[in-house]
């Protein structure tokens, strides 16, 4: 596979190429290499911009934070590049840990969004910006070709910019441990998934987002598709899975992914409200490094399993649901636990379905809830399942736990209230 994107996609009547990097109602459902978050409209400034941030108080930051930062831990972001001067990252991005080979550009992010996931894990809020959930934590950066590179940078940057396959290799040769995927295309490829097999070699944990084409075709999305990737999907302030949210068998987490604060674009002068499974994969890896500051002995297979462990969920942890995979990340359950137990260092929580590249049957009775889309790309309208099941298809039914069972579900503080979907009966 030579160096970019060599799978571009056609134009399509939702957006352009030259904005495909900013739209999240798609994502791997037209073949290029395409970001999975997008900006809807800049309402939220640099000013302001921490008090969009409805998560952190969901997941219960300022308890978390007592007991971890991340610090310590560095979390590769492969994206569009990161911005290291934007005031919430000052100090936080290592450019010089990224090795030669794959440091073309790498500090000129063309559409902000590699900055926005930086941020969101790793940003410490400096100057009014986005506070991460993990701002002790380091941020490693790589930039990759995605759809509207040629058109926004030119052919020369298409050609110098490493692909996804480099970026994971040379990611896998640092010391971070948590590496970050929030992109996405439709296509397998064999160069990558070598690369993201010798990272899992490396004792790396990989997120990566898992789509937002649920209600577009719902195609596949790679990497987040391949054995040893954790995938994340999107669930709104009401723990509701959104209708953008691509879903399949591959779906590990859900995280935040409605309504999160990041730049709209790379001048990086206004931060726009988005949606995507890119920032919910973001919010994952934090997660990740929380967990893994707070206990660095643990090997990434501790990490991911005390996360399975503690996911929000009222299914059997054996019968993952195709929306929510596991549940609801929620790293403070781990962290204020004194007595958890990691489980064995050396054996892979996902065995099963990592070993043929499938999970583990998911739970046939989850469906998605909807979201309804303005013409601006935001939603309108009832964002719960229970909200929006009312006349609803009579084969359909809305559950919603209540009362103690709901404390099982809460992602972390009293701002989030239940993981809810629409189920068939």
């Amino acid at each position: 596979m030579e160096p970019g994107i060599r799978r571009r996609g056609k134009k399509t009547a939702l957006f352009s190429r030259r904005t495909a990097t900013r739209l999240s109602a798609v994502c791997s459902a037209f073949g290029a290499l395409v970001i999975t978050s997008g900006a809807l409209a800049p309402e939220a400034t640099a000013l302001d911009v921490q008090s969009k941030e409805w998560y952190l108080d969901a997941m219960g930051v300022q308890e978390m934070w007592k007991i971890s930062t991340g610090k310590g831990v560095k979390v590769a972001v492969i994206d569009t590049g990161v911005n290291p001067a934007t005031s919430s990252l000052k100090g936080q991005v290592l450019v010089g840990d990224v090795p030669k080979s794959v440091a073309y550009h790498v500090t000129q992010d063309y559409t902000g969004h590699g900055t926005s996931m930086a941020e969101i894990i790793a940003g410490t809020g400096a100057g009014g910006g986005i506070k991460g959930l993990a701002p002790g934590a380091k941020i490693i950066p790589f930039r990759i070709a995605t759809d509207g590179l040629v058109e926004l940078k030119g052919e020369e940057e298409e050609r110098n910019t490493p692909n996804e396959a480099a970026a994971i290799r040379a990611a896998a040769d640092t010391d971070a441990r948590v590496i970050n995927m929030s992109f996405g295309s439709q296509y397998p490829d064999d160069e990558t998934e070598a690369a993201i097999k010798y990272a899992v070699s490396k004792g790396k944990l990989l997120f990566a987002s898992v789509g937002n084409s649920g209600n577009k075709g719902n195609s596949r999305s790679y990497p987040a598709n391949y054995p040893y990737v954790v995938g994340v999907s999107a669930i709104d302030r009401t723990g509701t899975v959104t209708k953008f949210s691509t879903y399949g068998n591959y779906v590990d987490f859900a995280a935040p992914g409605l309504h999160i604060p990041s730049w709209c674009d790379d001048k990086f002068t206004e931060y726009c409200d988005s949606r995507g499974t890119s920032p919910s994969s973001a919010i994952a890896s934090a997660s990740a490094a929380l967990v893994w500051s707070a206990h660095p002995d643990w090997t990434g297979n501790q990490v991911l399993r005390t996360l399975i462990d503690t996911a929000g969920r009222s299914w059997p942890k054996s019968k993952p649901s195709k929306y929510l995979g596991y549940g609801g990340i929620r790293p403070r359950r781990v962290l204020i636990n004194k007595d958890i137990d990691p489980g064995p260092a050396d054996v892979d929580p996902l065995a099963a379905e990592n070993s043929d590249g499938t999970a583990a049957t998911p739970a046939p009775s989850a469906t998605a809830s909807t979201i309804k889309p303005t013409k601006g790309g935001g939603s309108s309208g009832p964002t719960s399942a229970a909200a929006e099941d009312t006349g609803s298809d009579s084969n359909t039914r809305t559950w919603v736990i209540t009362g103690a069972a709901a404390a099982v579900l809460v992602l972390g503080g009293a701002g989030f209230a239940v993981l809810r979907a629409r189920r068939n009966t």
